[in-house]
């Protein structure tokens, strides 16, 4: 089967995020299948952009569309947007009689892409699958307080409603969607869910040493509990939460380390330094093939959400699949539809955007023994391979595919 996938930001081990593309492209490709993935030259989420055209990864064919760079979320962004859609909507008929796609994925968060590989479907005679991220317009309406009459909000919704129409199969990264697209037209007959994973293989054999820095680190924390965050540093992720929890937390035998960057890491920063928070530490992002060696010095794993109503449709979150994959007790600061915390039983969930239920949490994994955060950790890591290995979610997607 020849499977054309249309994300705009989709990367690779070399150029970072975003990794579900090429992740789900590997194991189709070696499951037999021809994939080409079309994507833009620029990206606000990879760490480093690909130079425009073709290039082959791990037997992936991708083609990058020169787009202008950007940052933010404002009218460069748009422009970026725009470039790239415009660019495969004039390829749709060379991509149709060349590539010959049986399938035709629109997969890069912002909904209007459907369009562009809906042309592309039905010039090849190919099945048409819309894969959601998130939910837009709904999200920027719901966490940047856009106006649902905005005009790019009222484009996207109609994108969307057009996706729901019109695709053979929807894909969900989020649980919980049901309700909400069927309002939107969806028939829930076409609706799968396919959540983010994890790679087996990364997590095999041996891992890159941590860097002498962090190593010197762990080697200083002896007889102390160390409570680790490792992602991204933005709002979302409500680290002020857990900087509030290290207030309480000062006098007592734990160390709270936090590994990576984003657009709060130096407002952080300073309230670090400024309160004297002697028990925190930051280190700056480290390459993915070490995050298996940092997370196994971690006596526990930590991740947070702001409260907001978006999280009812549930979370996908990267960072929480590498926890539970490591094989570290998490403690999780969330409301939201899903849960894989306590659903697998690899820790303990408490409220977010509460510093004191943080602080209790953490003290409570603390105080039980070493074994028993690893029988958390194992049945987390069970859980994981079970449900959240790409090898499992890329038959899981075609099977859906298979069943128009």
């Amino acid at each position: 089967m020849k499977i054309l996938l249309i994300n705009h930001y989709a990367g690779g081990p070399e150029l970072g995020m975003e990794y579900r593309p090429y992740y789900l492209a590997r194991e189709w490709v070696r499951l037999g299948h021809q994939v080409l993935v079309l994507a833009a030259s620029h990206s606000h989420v990879r760490s480093q952009q690909p130079t425009p055209g073709s290039k082959t990864i791990d037997g992936i064919a991708y083609q990058f569309y020169e787009t202008p760079a950007y940052e933010g979320n404002g009218l460069a962004r748009v422009k970026n947007i725009w470039s790239f859609c415009r660019q495969v909507w004039s390829d749709a008929d060379i991509l149709a009689s060349q590539f010959q796609p049986d399938v035709v994925i629109a997969s890069s968060t912002y909904p209007m892409d459907v369009w562009v590989a809906r042309r592309i479907a039905r010039k090849a005679g190919a099945k048409l699958v819309y894969e959601v991220h998130d939910l837009w317009p709904l999200s920027p309406i719901e966490l940047s307080g856009m106006s649902p009459r905005h005009p790019f909000a009222m484009l996207c919704q109609k994108a969307e409603n057009d996706a729901y129409r019109d695709a053979d199969v929807v894909v969900s990264m989020l649980p919980k969607v049901q309700a909400h697209m069927a309002a939107h037209g969806l028939d829930l007959k076409k609706l799968c869910i396919v959540p983010n994973g994890i790679s087996p293989e990364e997590w095999e054999g041996e891992t890159w040493p941590l860097s002498a820095e962090l190593a010197s680190y762990f080697n200083a924390q002896r007889g102390k509990t160390v409570v680790g965050y490792a992602g991204s540093h933005g709002l979302p992720n409500a680290l002020d939460v857990l900087l509030d929890a290290a207030h309480l937390l000062k006098d007592e035998p734990l160390s709270i380390l936090m590994v990576g960057s984003g657009h709060e890491k130096a407002r952080l920063a300073e309230r670090v330094r400024s309160e004297g928070l002697a028990n925190v530490t930051m280190f700056d992002p480290i390459p993915k093939a070490q995050i298996p060696a940092l997370l196994a010095r971690l006596d526990i794993a930590y991740i947070g959400w702001q409260r907001t109503p978006i999280y009812r449709f549930g979370i996908a979150p990267n960072k929480l699949m590498d926890y539970m994959m490591a094989g570290r007790a998490v403690l999780h600061s969330v409301e939201a539809g899903n849960d894989p915390v306590a659903q697998a039983g690899a820790g303990l969930t408490v409220p977010p955007e509460d510093p004191i239920a943080v602080a209790a949490g953490l003290r409570r994994l603390a105080g039980i023994t070493p074994d028993e955060r690893a029988a958390m950790g194992e049945r987390g890591r069970a859980f994981v391979l079970a449900e959240h290995s790409y090898p499992v979610l890329a038959r899981r997607f075609l099977d859906a595919v298979a069943r128009t």
